[in-house]
């Protein structure tokens, strides 16, 4: 339940931090990134509590580069660089697949007789 929320609360405040980029409020902006990269420390601590494979600040890293991409995506969508946004959704992918690696990789070692 708890990384559910955590997980809700990251879409939302993406959601927020888009609608104001749009806007142009800058001060919503700066909270709300805030709040997201708090929100990617609370992921990564709450998943490194749940698997001793899943270093805090590894995890800490793949979130804050996720975070930083994603940025820079929708920036470059809002400013209609399109050819942009779409090398950086690529790299958002890649990077999804490599997160996705990492986490499978934690669980097979957490639990070696299952895999």
């Amino acid at each position: 339940m708890k990384l559910t929320d955590l997980l809700k609360q990251h879409i939302s405040i993406a959601g927020e931090l888009v609608a104001a980029a749009k806007a142009g409020d800058n001060a919503t902006v700066t909270n709300a990134d805030l709040r997201w990269h708090q929100n990617a420390a609370d992921i990564a601590a709450f998943l490194s509590g749940a698997n001793p494979n899943w270093p805090r600040e590894t995890l800490l890293t793949m979130l804050n580069r996720h975070l930083a991409l994603t940025t820079q995506e929708a920036t470059a969508q809002i400013q209609n660089r399109f050819g942009d946004s779409a090398n950086l959704f690529d790299q958002i992918f890649n990077q999804a697949l490599e997160m996705a690696d990492a986490l499978s990789s934690g669980i097979v070692k957490q639990f070696p007789t299952r895999a």
